[in-house]
């Protein structure tokens, strides 16, 4: 049994091979397995493989790939969530994305861990896959139709409604902005795989959406017992860490984080709001006012999805809009109208649109309009859209940005490139609030320390999802610089591992702990079959993490230089409130990196993984 592949594995990946319409598929190798162990891992791995270093996202040689992970549809709690991996538009390099609702749960009954979509297709088309391969179906008549109109138009073609379970990309993405989403919309809930650019990347391959039918396959835990009794003593655990989330979603963080002094307003030139302001936000109001049923992943017992309604804005059955999205539309904006982000975010998931990048770009670009560094003739009609404070510009020109329609088509480009294109681009800069070309999330880069050294080394760019804030919103982890390199990179192995398995990150820090432990030590052995100790599971986790950072130093996007911090972040304190004070100067950075690399065994001049930590973590034959 110990020489086979797991039963909780389908064993398959399919290669889709758009310019040809070919489909081959090869078995997933049981190293492989037990070194990455699904989902990111794998993806990581497929890239590296099939992807040459230079290039570029929108390139044919770049691939998608959609895997799964050896938990995804077994007892083990919410493990609802696919990845989608590429070649970043924004990065130039690695990317991965999550996302959750049903279609992770049926890709799994194909018995396809992974689905590779190779080349560009001559023609619009959408991938239809079954547990026999693959078929190219004509979408020519689906250009144009937002997220959730393409999902509902496919699903009618297929005829047997949300049995067929799809994910699309909207206006954003056939117009290839840069920071374009994909969203699923299941029967239970809708899924966003929100950041890096995934939408615009399928849309360059002339794919509007992937549909999966649903097979026969199950997974087979070897210790199916033993797994369901670990995961019922967890239920308890679990339901008491997400109360906040049951209730509001993640929206429910809008005024904890405020009352910290760490939630970005205007830009990031202040770090609090008002707290009539923020109340006007958050989640308690939207519960109050907005919320009118609980949705959920498959196979979650969270329920931490909800549907909103603004009558007033036309809206009659929305997604909420969750913590980040409220950072980046609202108090980025001077916007405290919570009608207004409902509106916002909606115009966002039906064009397919990462709020996050959308909103941060659109500070940046308010910023520069106010000091004067935006060219006149690229202005909009009406130039008043880009004043701080004007509520209704937001949903407008997010509207614009999925259309690439005047002012649009700059922000389109994300603030990195906008910046370009300034009066003044070296002043410009002092203004961005982000790395590596991605937007910084809502979770403060200079009042948490270990997001600081986690955002600058950060394979995905500005992505709150390889270092988490949540030790350190919790006081489990202390503001100081001390221990903190190695704090960031222990979650970077948390958040690989997490996102292999695959696992709701909700539910892993709610039920299971923020850190890795014993607990998951037991679940994969319980599900595989396999012995690894705590320390090998720890192991995977910085395998994939390495492995990501190499594809990034290949393709020459990761380095000691690139590994830094935008300027307000290294050169201006927080200026007010309860963080007043608090950024990561030059000299702070450069010593944790120090420590950083030292942990790592990474080179100090260059930032690359030595010969030694490469030989050590089993990747020579991969490279």
């Amino acid at each position: 049994m110990l020489d086979d592949l797991p039963p909780v594995y389908g064993g398959e990946v399919l290669h889709v091979h758009l310019d040809d319409e070919s489909v081959d598929c090869e078995p997933v190798d049981l190293e492989d397995a037990k070194r990455f162990l699904g989902g990111n891992g794998f993806a990581a791995k497929h890239v590296h493989e099939h992807v040459p270093a230079d290039a570029k996202a929108f390139d044919p040689e770049n691939v998608v790939v959609f895997s799964v992970g050896p938990m995804t549809a077994t007892p083990f709690q919410s493990t609802s969530r696919g990845v989608v991996s590429f070649i970043s538009p924004l990065t130039g390099g690695f990317f991965d994305s999550t996302f959750g609702g049903t279609f992770p749960q049926a890709q799994k009954t194909t018995g396809f861990d992974d689905i590779v979509l190779h080349g560009t297709a001559d023609e619009p088309v959408y991938v239809r896959i079954d547990e026999d391969g693959a078929t190219l179906e004509p979408a020519e008549d689906l250009l144009g139709l937002d997220t959730y109109e393409t999902c509902e138009a496919v699903r009618e073609r297929e005829g047997v409604g949300y049995d067929t379970h799809v994910i699309a990309a909207g206006p954003a993405g056939e117009n290839r902005v840069r920071f374009a989403c994909l969203l699923h919309d299941s029967r239970i809930r809708e899924g966003v795989a929100g950041r890096g650019g995934s939408g615009a990347v399928l849309g360059s391959k002339n794919v509007k959406a992937v549909a999966i039918r649903e097979g026969d396959f199950q997974p087979k835990p070897v210790e199916k017992g033993a797994l369901q009794q670990l995961v019922t003593g967890q239920m308890g655990a679990l339901m008491d860490e997400t109360q906040m989330l049951q209730e509001y979603g993640t929206s429910g963080l809008v005024n904890p984080v405020n009352e910290m002094g760490k939630l970005g307003r205007r830009n990031v030139q202040h770090e609090q709001s008002d707290s009539e302001d923020a109340e006007a936000i958050s989640g308690e109001r939207l519960k109050a006012e907005h919320i009118t049923e609980d949705t959920t992943c498959a196979g979650c017992p969270v329920a931490c999805g909800k549907h909103v309604e603004a009558p007033d804005e036309g809206i009659e059955e929305a997604k909420i809009p969750e913590f980040e999205t409220i950072y980046a539309v609202a108090p980025m904006q001077e916007v405290y109208d919570v009608k207004e982000t409902i509106k916002t975010n909606n115009v966002c998931d039906e064009m397919g649109l990462d709020t996050i990048s959308f909103g941060v770009t659109l500070a940046f670009a308010r910023e520069c309009y106010d000091r004067d560094l935006l060219p006149e003739e690229m202005l909009p009609d009406d130039p008043s859209l880009l004043e701080f404070g004007n509520d209704a510009g937001v949903a407008e020109l997010a509207r614009r940005t999925g259309l690439r329609e005047g002012f649009g088509d700059a922000l389109a480009e994300g603030s990195f490139r906008l910046a370009d294109e300034t009066t003044d681009p070296e002043e410009a800069e002092k203004y961005l609030y982000g790395h590596n070309g991605v937007e910084f999330a809502a979770h403060s880069a200079r009042g948490l320390k270990g997001m600081s050294i986690g955002y600058a080394t950060a394979t995905r760019g500005g992505s709150h999802h390889d270092t988490r804030p949540t030790l350190q919103y919790t006081g489990e982890h202390d503001e100081t610089t001390e221990g903190t390199p190695e704090f960031a990179a222990r979650s970077q192995h948390y958040t690989a591992l997490g996102d292999s398995l695959t696992q709701c990150r909700f539910v892993s820090e709610g039920g299971w702990g923020k850190r890795i432990n014993d607990r998951y030590r037991d679940a994969i052995n319980l599900a595989t079959g396999w012995d690894l100790t705590t320390e090998e599971v720890e192991e995977i986790g910085e395998r994939i993490y390495n492995l990501e950072r190499i594809i990034n130093v290949e393709r020459g996007v990761a380095s000691r230089e690139t590994d830094t911090l935008p300027h307000r972040v290294l050169h201006e304190p927080i200026p007010d409130g309860p963080a007043e004070g608090m950024y990561c100067p030059p000299e702070e950075l450069r010593a944790m990196l120090d420590e950083y690399y030292t942990f790592r065994g990474w080179d100090q001049e260059d930032g690359t993984p030595t010969a030694e930590t490469i030989e050590r973590l089993d990747l020579a034959d991969v490279l």
